[in-house]
């Protein structure tokens, strides 16, 4: 007994306590700019969670887009391991923003009524971070680029990225690489344009489920494009039932249509081949 209060209070003198000349945790993760970001418009009281749950979700989305990024170019240099364990670590943050609508869900349609005026024309559906993830899946929207006009910098950084090749296009090549014939056309296509599928686009996968031995490392591809794609249809999914739970089907505070728009991308297919292949094997 005794030995082990000992054992603290050496442990207790080892910790660093003089940071005159050292940097600190907080500093580190520049936790005052962090911690003071959070600015109610108005007083009520859970306006600080709606905050605090979109700047988590924000946050999340930028670490989404580190490894989006990352995986794209790993699979188009041929580097296939990893880009799966960057593929793995966004289904697994993808989670983690499911699970910031639960928290949000707690909030009441009369809470939210509260503020929900002082936010004007603000709403989670300009989100460029969003924007770019759903341009690294493929899905291109140039029309939607109007509303970045005012921060020229945003602006310019998604129409560089809506120029890409997506996360499926450079799949496409990885399959035309293994020497499973795909049509040349799409190889270097206009990457500002939302993939529409290719007949031999499905056949190659076909190929590839049917002879895993020979395509393993496409195959397993394939899965962490369709646990990617999952994992995001079910966040959108949950988006859309907290905002039903929380404002019904009332327009949303920057125009569009709510709950209805909600459901209506939950309908698109970033890898509609890998889907589809599903029935047809």
């Amino acid at each position: 007994m005794n030995k082990g209060i000992s054992d603290l209070n050496l442990d207790h003198e080892a910790i660093h306590t003089d940071f005159k000349k050292d940097m600190t945790y907080g500093e580190y993760l520049n936790l005052d700019k962090i911690l003071s970001a959070q600015e109610r418009l108005s007083g009520h009281h859970d306006e600080m969670l709606f905050i605090i749950i979109h700047q988590v979700s924000e946050l999340w989305m930028k670490l989404t887009l580190h490894e989006l990024t990352a995986a794209i170019s790993a699979i188009d240099a041929g580097e296939m391991q990893s880009a799966f364990k960057k593929l793995a670590r966004v289904t697994k943050i993808q989670s983690q923003i499911i699970q910031a609508w639960d928290v949000l869900s707690t909030m009441t349609p009369a809470e939210y009524l509260e503020f929900r005026d002082d936010l004007g024309k603000a709403s989670g559906f300009q989100s460029y971070q969003y924007r770019l993830i759903e341009f690294a899946l493929g899905y291109k929207s140039p029309h939607i680029l109007k509303i970045y006009e005012k921060d020229p910098d945003v602006h310019a950084m998604l129409e560089t990225a809506l120029a890409q090749p997506s996360l499926y296009d450079v799949a496409i090549r990885a399959l035309s690489r293994a020497g499973l014939p795909i049509n040349p056309e799409l190889l270097d296509r206009d990457f500002r344009k939302t993939y529409e599928g290719d007949p031999t686009v499905a056949a190659a996968w076909e190929t590839v489920y049917r002879d895993v031995e020979t395509y393993w490392d496409l195959y397993q591809l394939a899965e962490k494009l369709v646990d990617v794609e999952d994992w995001l249809q079910q966040w959108r999914f949950r988006h859309m039932k907290t905002v039903e739970r929380i404002i019904g089907f009332k327009t949303g505070t920057g125009g569009s249509s709510g709950v209805n728009y909600l459901r209506h991308v939950l309908d698109h297919r970033f890898f509609p081949e890998l889907w589809e292949l599903r029935t047809s094997l």
